[in-house]
């Protein structure tokens, strides 16, 4: 068995370089040369997980099928390599430390005073190692959390360069950097660049490629420049341009030869290594940029001021329209500030509403009036998670004419409680002892709309809630056209409901915007979009 080997993406100058597209792209092309890729976040953060931290914080919390709560450039990886992602995957400092402290605490150190070095950062090697060491992967790809600089990296950078020591030619370090563009001036500046490699070097890391983002194009002399001042051959110093597409980035850096110059640079031999099999991605990337015809989709939800909360779930409804030949026009609407009065102004020219997920009582009324008017005027719509939650209690109360329909985690005392606690089947949906997360197994109704979507009986999709829907009303809201058309397959939860007599209303319980990729789109959002663009 080959050794694994790992390479790690730095970053400097400034955060929200885009190193996890750096990350996903340089594995999405070493994965169409055929080797077997995976990638891994280490975060800075204390926080263990971010499943506690607020949307507008951190942007959305990324579910691995292993029920991880991770960050969302686990979403980037899985939607660029198609590979699924687990725990090991992705590493914050509050998990490093709090294994470190309970091995203390076990006596494991025999006695000896803890310390950064060597206990930390031998348990970050460690986490770092456990995706290689099981000899499923020829790479594995490790983006660094934070800037070169930042106190909460100094843990993570010591240990790349012992791991950098320890692994010689497996290891491999890629710095992504910004150079300016100076108006006044009219030039680029490589200044911050040289400053953040030399922050680099002072921490005793060597950076073997340089990846330049930019917003105008680095010149051979530039880029000539930045290789001297920095101790980088200038073939490994390479440009990011900005772009309209995040999924451009992998065919541009093809063209500036990142995956060639890694493999050579790691001791393979070009010339027995295949080309990048780059054709399905470029396919995909050709019908995204030359659609012209637009679908219009409405995202509701609670923290739309933050695209990044949803953005899986923008991601897939972009997949979607570029495999149906239309180009996505997003329109992201607050659901606290969506009233009766409003709605129809807002909502009247969409061709499709999406009801996002979210925790809390909050917006949720907007969601009602948001799912009313969709379901009372034919327009397509997908409810996700909770705004499954939301189908169910809008539909009890305005079609089985509960006036006082709810989940118990608004009202408690309510007699037809849509969301409730799952022992007591009390109400119509169920809030259970602990959060169900991760991949769970769904079977689907015969001859149901979803049947026809999957093309399949059993399904796994991933879940992250505490509600579930109440089976004591199961039997009615059937009888009234609301068909529950996935059921779990260990607990009997409904996991979909779909309105029979709709173009397309479906509300699933799960997540599908977590498993939607570039080259196997999502076939609940696939579905969704042709029912929004059919007249």
């Amino acid at each position: 068995m080959k050794d694994t080997k790992y390479i790690f993406v730095t970053g400097g100058v400034t955060s929200s370089l885009g190193k996890g597209i750096i990350a996903a792209s340089l594995g999405k092309l070493l994965q169409a040369r055929g080797f077997r890729v995976t990638n891994q976040k280490l975060d800075p953060y204390i926080n263990i997980d971010p499943g506690t931290l607020n949307p507008y914080e951190h942007g959305e919390c990324y579910v691995t099928v292993d029920g991880h709560e991770a960050d969302l450039d686990l979403g980037h990886y899985e939607r660029f390599l198609g590979v699924e992602t687990h725990k090991a995957n992705n590493v914050t400092t509050g998990r490093i430390y709090q294994n470190v402290i309970n091995k203390e605490r076990r006596g494991d150190y025999l006695g000896k005073t803890v310390q950064i070095i060597p206990h930390i950062t031998d348990e970050i090697k460690r986490n770092i190692k456990l995706l290689g060491n099981k000899g499923d992967f020829d790479f594995v790809i490790t983006e660094l959390g934070g800037t070169v600089g930042d106190i909460e990296s100094l843990p993570y950078i010591e240990s790349v360069r012992q791991l950098k020591w320890e692994l010689g030619k497996n290891c491999l370090i890629i710095h992504l950097t910004y150079v300016p563009y100076l108006a006044a001036a009219k030039e680029l500046k490589t200044k911050p660049t040289q400053h953040s490699v030399k922050a680099l070097q002072e921490q005793g890391v060597q950076a073997d490629i340089l990846v330049l983002r930019t917003e105008h194009n680095i010149s051979a002399d530039i880029r000539k420049k930045v290789a001297l001042f920095c101790n980088v051959e200038q073939s490994a110093v390479m440009q990011s341009i900005d772009v309209p597409t995040i999924y451009r980035v992998p065919l541009n850096m093809q063209q500036e030869k990142l995956d060639e110059v890694v493999l050579t640079k790691m001791g393979f031999d070009l010339t027995k290594t295949p080309e990048a099999d780059m054709e399905k991605w470029t396919a995909f990337v050709e019908k995204l940029e030359n659609a012209t015809e637009e679908v219009h989709i409405a995202i509701v939800g609670k923290y739309v001021q933050l695209p990044d909360a949803y953005k899986s779930i923008i991601e897939s409804l972009l997949h979607a329209s570029a495999y149906n030949n239309k180009k996505l026009k997003l329109e992201l609407i607050l659901s606290d500030k969506l009233t009766e009065e409003n709605v129809v102004k807002k909502l009247q020219k969409v061709n499709g509403i999406v009801v996002a997920p979210g925790f809390g009582q909050r917006g949720m009324d907007g969601k009602f009036i948001a799912l009313q008017y969709a379901r009372e005027n034919n327009i397509p719509c997908l409810g996700i998670c909770m705004g499954m939650q939301t189908m169910s209690i809008e539909f009890a109360r305005n079609v089985l004419h509960y006036a006082d329909a709810n989940s118990t985690e608004i009202d408690p005392n309510t007699t037809h409680n849509v969301v409730d606690i799952m022992d007591e089947q009390k109400n119509i949906l169920d809030l259970g002892g602990s959060m169900r997360l991760g991949a769970f197994k769904c079977k689907l109704k015969k001859g149901s709309k979803v049947f026809d979507i999957y093309k399949k009986e059993n399904i796994s999709e991933r879940h992250r809630h505490r509600y579930e829907f109440n089976n004591a009303f199961k039997d009615e809201f059937e009888k009234n056209g609301m068909l529950c058309s996935g059921m779990n397959v260990e607990s009997d939860l409904v996991e979909i409901i779909e309105l029979t007599s709709h173009k397309w209303y479906i509300g699933v319980q799960f997540h599908p915007e977590y498993s939607s990729t570039v080259v196997n789109p999502h076939p609940l959002f696939i579905s969704f979009m042709k029912a929004a663009i059919e007249k």
